[in-house]
């Protein structure tokens, strides 16, 4: 049976996480992302920025030269890790010491790519990681569908309209949210319907429907914001479904602060990184 609950201040306040006086960053997560190419390096930096605002105590971003050069450039605390080839190629070593991987943003589709995400897909599942698969990662899955059962056991899907339409058919509403329901009890995986009123849904017959967010949040980079943030708080050690609803909410709430200051139209999706700390500060006060 569906249960279907609204994303508010008094729903996620209480999932917040504090942080204790006498600790340090290794008890706040370590992300891994894989994110990013020659030609898309922007994903990356974005995606990174997004993370180290998500209160994990780590944040290590894999990819190609132009890619983690900027990111050192934009946001110095990031760790890097240089994957050799012009797109993702390799896996980088030690992949146990990261609390959650999130994948995708600007990565490409090339056949190299291909071969490593499916290499980077089992070895996750093989070390219990979660994973944040978004933009070209489910590309890659709806290319591959042999894929989705490789995914870890508390992952999360964030398609938009599109992407969800190459995972899963429909012909109706109702046929929409059945599909989706059943691709998440396949899975394992709490999956992100991004637009108006984004939508989460979990494996368990969950649904979640946001409460902020406005059209500003529909340019370019948004969903890589949203993909950084999300795994952090994973990594940070929030449940998927905690996440997923924190994550959401938080980004809509700094778009809709943005576009307050700012208008709709004048902000970038690099101003929405260095205004995801307001949604923090709402569900704090």
């Amino acid at each position: 049976m569906e249960t279907l609950t609204n994303l508010d201040i008094a729903y996620l306040r209480p999932l917040l996480k504090s942080r204790t006086d006498d600790s340090h960053k290794g008890q706040y997560g370590h992300l891994l992302l894989v994110s990013g190419c020659q030609t898309m390096p922007g994903a990356a930096v974005l995606a990174t920025g997004a993370a180290l605002h998500s209160g994990c105590g780590l944040v290590t971003l894999h990819s190609t030269a132009y890619a983690v050069q900027a990111a050192v450039s934009t946001f110095p605390s990031a760790m890097l890790s240089l994957d050799p080839e012009a797109c993702f190629s390799r896996i980088p070593e030690g992949l146990m010491r990261f609390g959650a991987i999130a994948v995708g943003p600007g990565l490409g589709l090339s056949e190299t790519t291909a071969n490593a995400f499916e290499k980077l897909l089992a070895r996750a599942q093989e070390e219990d990681i979660p994973m944040v698969l978004d933009a070209d990662a489910l590309g890659l899955l709806s290319q591959n569908p042999k894929l989705l059962d490789q995914i870890p056991a508390g992952s999360v899907m964030t398609p938009h309209e599109g992407e969800l339409m190459r995972l899963v058919s429909w012909d109706s509403p109702e046929a929409k949210e059945e599909a989706v329901f059943a691709l998440c009890r396949r899975t394992g995986c709490v999956l992100v319907s991004k637009g108006f009123h984004t939508e989460i849904y979990t494996p368990s017959g969950e649904k979640f429907v946001n409460s902020t967010g406005n059209p500003g949040l529909a340019k370019g980079g948004s969903g890589d914001v949203l993909t950084g943030l999300l795994g952090g708080l994973i990594a940070r050690g929030y449940t998927a479904i905690e996440a997923a609803a924190l994550a959401v909410w938080i980004h809509g709430y700094a778009g809709d602060a943005l576009t307050e200051r700012c208008t709709a139209e004048a902000y970038s999706s690099r101003d929405l990184v260095d205004a995801l700390y307001l949604g923090f500060k709402a569900l704090q006060a």
